[in-house]
């Protein structure tokens, strides 16, 4: 019997990025685990991860290529070989090439993988040289990632290890309960320590017993209270003019904003109590040090461009900054820099862009060339985009060749015409950049692939070669496509030691000191070094608030993450029941109790499931998880049903929650 005790690095789409420890017998998984020699991570993961081996030897892993038998979405396909695959996608495409021109083709793909290797690199070469259609990608941080590079030229915000030191915490739009568990030990230590922490969310995922105070705005109402806040501070000179003359522009523009929203007004709109947002906006004013953990959650509406602007700029408006645990943490991602161009040399690619939140009507004729094509990676659609009805009309016509790129058998998978087999990250080499702890981690296999499944750089360089390119990153396998791209990072200026990154181990970061202090070793990235607090990124009004309207739809329906799932990965045997979580007001309201079956809709679609009655949720909003599989409802629809496909001004970001529905019991 031969066990090993193997280092790598976790690549799911979450902030913590942790480091990992997987015992191996005789070639197959025992335990995943967390390392302690990390900081971040320090001996403890998720259980979304520590059960992953249950992805790498489930019944629906797809091991072989195959090809399509029956209907589209029957999921019915026969076993071909890899050349017969590839020759396939070639002769389509070329044919799609010569009849529609490239634009005809659209890459669909996100952050399954979320490694350096498997995104944005050799299969972004193959896809410009195709002229494929491009491919923003709006499902999640388009809106914040807007605001942040244009306020502050995406400056690293303060580490998880550094919320102990601060007196005021504030976790606006995000759970890290489920979504980045680590910083969950500091926020408790802190509150030892004798800090304030709030949370503002529409569901209460803290118990009064870990927060000092819950503030459930409506959904897309953030805005309107972050705008009183700051109308506050101006009214009671809490401003700190020193700071803001010396570091920012655009302030006058933001006071003139807030002017128009009283404490009341906003709390009228949030539906909460105006008494509430003065403590809020009191106990962050006079804390120091004082922290923001501004989410994604806040963003996925058409207000939340805007209101990410309003929160980052509360601790420039304050002074908040130069100590440790002061300031804000968004993404922290900008500390490592990436010289793509070193990688795959100067190549064009100016085609069209797509809006990746738009699927449905870009597939169902709302696209000129029509799509004729469509590659999905890294991602499954049919369950993530909004509008999920036009999503699958347009996955079923017969007339769109797909090719669906995928570790198990997605809701998308079943709609391919050729299917290839994808490793998971236990199974590749890979190198994962992270966004919120601090970390560069090394990915090193520590089983063989399963069946013939293969990993991206690999399969995209296949395809590449079957074109007949002659490019240099086409000839590539995975040890050299390693070397390259660590040669291609450095992390606060350095070079990173490629070493580590092939043992599976994480990269150390010195600022100088391993976490940074916003304006004390870390500054913004803007072009003057200012923090702009009206960039042109919000348009041509900035804090501009746009309400609802909920008179026909009275509901705002929430798709917030959850513990079992990572956005929609391990959907095939982490969440068997979808159910929608109402208020009990609003489920006296409606003759709904408890386990009963209900009908919620809108506009867009309906989903039948089983109704849970909580007051986690506060009156006039429900909650369904995102990312659950067809399978898990009662009528094979989910969240993404009832989401509106219009996106957000700042970034076209998706808009999740702005979705308005009604529940109706069925007998």
């Amino acid at each position: 019997m031969t066990v090993n005790i193997i280092s790598t690095t976790c690549t799911m789409d979450c902030p913590d990025t942790c480091s990992l420890e997987v015992v191996v017998d005789t070639g197959r998984i025992q335990r995943i685990g967390g390392t302690r020699h990390h900081r971040t991570t320090n001996g403890f993961i998720c259980g979304k991860v520590s059960r992953f081996d249950r992805r790498v030897y489930h019944a629906d892993r797809l091991l072989y290529p195959m090809r399509r038998r029956g209907a589209k979405g029957s999921g019915q396909f026969e076993r071909i070989t890899w050349d017969e695959a590839i020759a396939t996608i070639t002769d389509r495409f070329r044919d799609i090439i010569a009849r529609w021109g490239g634009e005809a083709i659209l890459p669909y793909h996100y952050g399954g993988s979320n490694g350096l290797l498997g995104e944005r690199f050799i299969d972004e070469l193959y896809f410009a040289k195709l002229g494929a259609s491009r491919l923003a990608r709006t499902l999640c941080a388009a809106p914040t990632t807007a605001v942040a590079a244009a306020m502050y030229g995406k400056m690293p915000g303060v580490a998880y290890e550094d919320y102990r030191h601060a007196r005021c915490i504030i976790i606006w739009g995000a759970n890290p309960r489920v979504s980045h568990i680590h910083l969950v030990p500091f926020l408790r230590e802190a509150r030892r320590r004798g800090a304030f922490v709030a949370v503002v969310d529409p569901v209460e995922n803290f118990s009064a017993r870990h927060v000092d105070l819950h503030l459930p705005v409506r959904p897309g109402t953030d805005l309107p209270v972050a705008l009183a806040m700051i109308r506050l501070w101006k009214e009671t000179h809490r401003l700190d003019w020193a700071f803001l003359d010396r570091h920012t522009t655009g302030v006058e523009i933001l006071l003139q904003r807030a002017e128009a929203w009283s404490l009341h007004r906003a709390a009228e709109e949030a539906g909460v109590e105006a008494d509430q947002i003065r403590i809020l906006a009191e106990r962050y004013a006079a804390s120091t040090p004082a922290v923001i953990r501004c989410g994604w959650g806040l963003e996925r509406n058409r207000n939340g461009g805007q209101a990410v602007a309003a929160i980052l700029a509360m601790p420039a408006l304050l002074g908040k900054f130069g100590m440790r645990g002061g300031g804000y943490t968004l993404s922290n991602g900008s500390a490592i820099h990436y010289d793509r161009s070193r990688l795959l040399g100067n190549y064009r690619w100016s085609t069209r862009v797509i809006n990746m939140t738009r699927l449905g009507a870009v597939l169902c004729g709302d696209a000129r060339p029509p799509i004729k094509a469509l590659f999905v990676y890294n991602c499954n659609p049919a369950v993530t985009a909004p509008d999920q009805r036009a999503v699958l009309r347009g996955l079923a016509r017969e007339d769109l060749f797909t090719v669906v790129f995928e570790q198990v058998m997605t809701d998308t998978a079943r709609y391919a015409d050729i299917l290839l087999p994808a490793t998971t990250f236990l199974e590749q080499w890979e190198i994962k950049k992270a966004y919120g702890s601090y970390t560069v981690g090394g990915v090193q296999p520590v089983i063989a692939p399963r069946g013939e499944a293969k990993p991206n750089e690999e399969v995209f360089a296949l395809l590449g070669r079957a074109m007949g390119w002659d490019e240099e990153p086409f000839t590539w396998d995975t040890e050299t496509c390693m070397k390259k791209v660590a040669a291609a990072l450095s992390i606060c200026g350095r070079p990173v030691d490629p070493s580590v990154l092939f043992a599976g181990r994480p990269h150390r970061f010195d600022f100088p000191g391993e976490t940074p202090i916003q304006f004390g070793t870390v500054f913004p990235g803007t072009p003057d070094g200012k923090i702009h607090l009206a960039p042109s990124a919000l348009g041509g009004e900035p804090y501009r608030y746009q309400p609802v309207d909920n008179s026909q739809f009275p509901l705002a329906l929430v798709s917030p993450a959850n513990a079992r799932m990572i956005s929609s990965t391990l959907g095939e045997f982490n969440y068997p029941e979808l159910c929608v979580t109402l208020n009990p007001v609003d489920a006296s309201a409606r003759g709904i109790n408890e386990g009963d079956v209900v009908r919620v809709f809108n506009e867009f679609g309906e989903v039948v499931c089983r109704a849970e009655v909580s007051q986690r949720v506060r009156a006039g909003v429900v909650s369904m998880p995102k990312g659950a599989w067809r399978k898990s409802s009662l009528n094979g629809f989910t969240a993404t049903a009832l989401c509106p496909p219009h996106v957000n001004e700042v970034g076209g970001g998706a808009c999740y929650n702005d979705a308005r529905v009604e529940i109706e019991k069925i007998a």
